[in-house]
Parts: C-alpha cells; sequence; structure tokens
C-alpha cells in the first residue's frame, strides 16, 4: 500500500507543484489503484509515474472545486484510449455526476467503460467489500467537502502447521478450512476448532485524505489513529485569521488535528504557490513544532505505509 502525490498545490498549478490528486495504490491488496481528487493536469502527471489509467477503479472527490476536479474529464476520456474497460466508480458531493456527465456529452466523448456516480448526502460508511471499508464525513469549507477514511480490515493469523502435523494432522484441504476457523472431524473421531490453530491477526492499516477544510472536530474523528493522515496546509501559523476566512487551515492546525488524532504520520498537502523550497520548508518545521512526524510533500512523493509490528 502507498501514496503517490500527483499534485500538491493549491487554487492554481504552479511551475513546482500541480494542483492537488493524490493516488493510493493497492497494488499488492487488489491490483488497483483509487484516486483521490483530480485537478487539472492530473493525467500529464500521471505520465511521469508508473501508474496506469485502466487500473484506477474508484475516484473519491472531496469537493467541487475546480482546483479538484478540473482533471477528471479529460482523464476519464483518456482512460479508453488506454486499454480501460474496466467500470469506474466516483464518489463525491451532490453535483459531480452532473458535471462529467455534461463535460462528456458537451465534448461529444464516449467511454469505453461504464461509470457509476456514487453522489454523497449521509456521512459514515460508504463502500465495504471483503478488504476495505470506507468512512466519510463533511468537513468545514464553506462548500459542501468531505473527508475520507479508509480502513484495511484485519488480516487473519497465520495456521499454527507446526501444531496440527504433531496432531497428525496431513496437508490438504483440510487445512483451509482450519484457516477459515471451521470446527473440523479427523479420521481418529477428534473434533478440532481451527480458531485453537490460529495465530494473532495482524492489524490491518489506515489512511485518512481530507479535502480542504478549516480546523474541525470531524477532520478528528476520520483521522483516529490512522497510519497516514493527509491534511491540507494552505496558510503558515501567522495566517490563523486569513486561513479561517478563506475555509482553510494552518500549519499548526493540521498537526493539531494529527496530535489529537494519534496518528503515526502527518502529510501536509495543498500548499500555496506563494511558499518556494525554503519557505516550504519552514511550514514542515512549524507542524513539526507541534507534531514531530509531519512532513510537507511534493509532486510525486511515495509514502509507503507498512503493517504496524503489534498484532490484534
Amino acid at each position: 500500500m502507498e501514496l503517490e502525490f500527483l499534485g500538491t498545490g493549491a487554487g492554481v498549478p504552479a511551475k513546482h507543484r500541480n494542483v492537488t490528486s493524490i493516488a493510493l495504490k493497492l497494488l499488492d491488496e487488489r491490483n488497483k489503484v483509487w484516486l483521490f481528487d483530480c485537478g487539472e493536469g492530473t493525467q500529464m502527471q500521471i505520465l511521469r509515474t508508473t501508474i496506469r489509467p485502466r487500473k484506477i477503479e474508484k475516484i473519491f472527490i472531496t469537493h467541487l472545486h475546480g482546483d479538484h476536479i478540473f482533471g477528471l474529464p479529460g482523464l476519464l476520456s483518456s482512460r479508453s484510449f488506454q486499454g480501460g474497460d474496466e467500470g469506474l466508480e466516483i464518489y463525491g458531493p451532490k453535483g459531480i455526476e452532473e458535471y462529467v456527465r455534461t463535460s462528456l456529452k458537451l465534448s461529444q466523448s464516449r467511454l469505453s467503460y461504464p461509470l457509476t456516480f456514487i453522489e454523497l448526502d449521509e456521512e459514515g460508511l460508504i463502500f465495504e467489500d471483503d478488504r476495505f471499508q470506507v468512512f466519510t464525513k463533511r468537513l468545514d469549507h464553506g462548500i459542501e467537502c468531505f473527508g475520507y477514511r479508509v480502513v484495511e480490515k484485519d488480516y487473519p493469523g497465520e495456521l499454527q502447521v507446526a501444531q496440527l502435523t504433531a496432531l497428525g494432522v496431513t496437508p490438504g484441504p483440510i487445512f483451509g478450512r482450519l484457516k477459515r476457523g471451521e470446527t473440523v472431524t479427523l479420521e481418529s473421531g477428534e473434533t478440532i476448532n481451527g480458531l485453537d490453530f490460529l495465530g494473532k491477526a495482524k492489524k490491518g492499516r489506515i489512511v485518512t485524505i481530507l479535502g480542504d477544510t478549516r480546523y474541525c472536530p470531524a477532520a478528528i474523528e476520520l483521522a483516529q489513529h490512522a497510519d497516514v493522515l493527509v491534511h491540507e496546509s494552505t496558510f503558515n501559523k501567522h495566517e490563523a485569521k486569513m486561513a479561517r476566512a478563506y475555509c482553510h487551515s494552518t500549519t499548526y492546525q493540521a498537526a493539531t488535528v494529527a496530535q489529537k488524532a494519534n496518528v503515526r504520520l502527518l502529510c501536509l498537502t495543498h500548499i500555496s504557490a506563494r511558499y518556494l523550497a525554503k519557505e516550504s520548508k519552514e511550514l514542515e518545521q512549524e507542524a513539526q513544532e507541534i507534531f514531530e512526524h509531519s512532513q510537507l510533500m511534493k509532486d510525486f512523493d511515495i509514502i509507503d505505509i507498512p503493517f504496524q509490528t503489534e498484532e490484534v
């Protein structure tokens, strides 16, 4: 599981930062990519990575400001020309379907795959399968804006093969049943419970990706105990009044969310084009005053998200 930052800028593209888009690469887990926001030029950014558009199966849009959605029609169209024929799901605020379908209709663009839209109304669980859950909450941005919490389910413990062999159980289909926690009867007539022969479960990972927001309780709730929190940091610590006026966050506010939520790593993004290399480093240092494990992201940075050593 990896996060790749395709765009880390705020508002408008800059020479050193494109506007917002983040890829959650789940290649080992499901051989797919989930995209979070799709600002202008996202498909050009993708061309500079190893990401294949046909592997993008879900796109989560935080809100409908242009720097988060203007790249979407182009990416969807190009996906048709790049071998993408599997369906794609788009999650986002009400209006995202109208925006996409109108753009495609007026440009007479025809896709080689079906689109499914899930327009968000209620907070809470919006997706679940046997491996992942995705939760959402509204943030505070002046326009309807959502944050997303991706929860990987815990992995079952390893089957204790040595113990089973000592009991005379030979490898075969019975191992699969025991691995699933079933109770089986051996040839000797002895009954054993598979749960008694499983090691401790391996804890799944949690990734929280927030849209633009002021400091708010919902951000802390979404980020609880996350392995990685991606939080906007549009303003420095001295610009709290301006951040509030423009419905954004400061470095201190992002770091406070991370601290209160007890996350492992804070990734700062949505950086104003006003901040160049030296000033960007200062933003990172400001956040680290509150939360030590803060990192300011650049375009094409990749964050590996390892399993933690503790078991559940």
